[in-house]
């Protein structure tokens, strides 16, 4: 008789094993998959924010994050190495932005890309560009983050991708300056006038213009974000762009006196874009208030939908700036 249960035994063992490795193999073929670019930015931290986007979007359980790098790197020299990605390719650090003629991620093989270029980062190919415009424009997502939307200003289609930019000689041509007046009003300004500026960097309150959006819904109506840059006098095409939260440029920290957009979407084809200006440096992005919005919009970029329902005890009040050290989380 015991030699008889043996190979039951053994065999409801093996089943057990297989479905184990089936249910792994389902939850991570479920799981979205998310690329971050980068590799030239003036933001020097960018070897380190990469890894840090990369981690909040892995804590979700929702997304496996890839990172593809152009293969000149320009600034963060001393932090690549600190702050190491799986990479495909070798790169090298110059002393100033140059053409990758091989950069070419695989954009169709993803559900959102997230940005992490920044101003004077040099020109992509003009076969990669058309990849990422034929990407969006079929559906998939794409997430601008902060100095993201300084690059590539002589690129149109980028540029209505990311609906407001700054830098980079655009003015203007390039579309109308957008943000809410003391009336609570949007305005679209098409006075001349250069885009892109900040004030020092500063604590400031975000305010949500858009309660019901899926990235926005339960959080509270205004929120304190982490010392940040607030980029003002952004301005673009906008076109079938959505605010979603302001924050107020102080005259006093040397600002517009304007609420100026700090979470935007982008409708472009049939693809969507979440664009934040927030997320200047490590401390900025270890405020609870962008992980959560960052998490929400990169899911929001890739599907439509957002299943981060819950607003977590330490996210920020309006009194209160609420960060998690990412230092202790490595």
């Amino acid at each position: 008789m015991h030699n008889l249960l043996m190979p039951s035994r053994t065999v409801i063992l093996l089943l057990g094993v297989l479905f184990t490795l089936t249910s792994i193999s389902a939850q991570d073929k479920a799981k979205l998959k998310a690329l971050i670019i980068d590799g030239q930015n003036n933001h020097g931290i960018w070897p380190k924010t990469t890894v840090m986007m990369k981690r909040y979007l892995e804590q979700t359980e929702l997304f496996s994050v890839d990172v593809e790098r152009t293969v000149f790197t320009w600034q963060g020299d001393d932090l690549i190495p600190q702050w190491p990605v799986p990479l495909k390719r070798p790169t090298q650090a110059l002393k100033e932005p140059k053409v990758d003629p091989n950069f070419a991620p695989p954009f169709a093989q993803y559900d959102v890309v997230i940005t992490n270029f920044g101003w004077r980062a040099a020109p992509w190919p003009d076969a990669t560009k058309s990849s990422l415009e034929s990407y969006v424009d079929q559906g998939g997502g794409l997430v601008v983050v902060h100095a993201a939307d300084n690059s590539f200003a002589e690129w149109p289609a980028y540029n209505q991708m990311i609906g407001l930019g700054g830098w980079g000689g655009r003015d203007e041509t390039f579309g109308p300056y957008v943000y809410y007046n003391a009336q609570d009003e949007l305005v679209r300004d098409t006075s001349e006038g250069r885009g892109g500026s900040h004030g020092r960097q500063h604590e400031y309150l975000i305010q949500t213009r858009d309660a019901d959006h899926p990235i926005t819904r339960g959080l509270p109506m205004q929120w304190l974000h982490a010392r940040d840059e607030l980029y003002d006098r952004l301005r673009g095409p906008a076109e079938k762009m959505h605010v979603l939260a302001t924050a107020f440029s102080d005259k006093e920290t040397g600002g517009t006196g304007r609420h100026e957009p700090m979470m935007m979407t982008i409708d472009y084809g049939q693809g969507r874009v979440y664009h934040t200006p927030m997320g200047h440096a490590d401390y900025s992005m270890e405020c609870v208030g962008f992980i959560l919005t960052f998490q929400r919009g990169a899911q929001w970029a890739a599907t439509g939908k957002v299943t981060l329902s819950d607003i977590p005890d330490d996210f920020p009040d309006a009194q209160t700036v609420r960060q998690r050290s990412f230092e202790t989380q490595k």
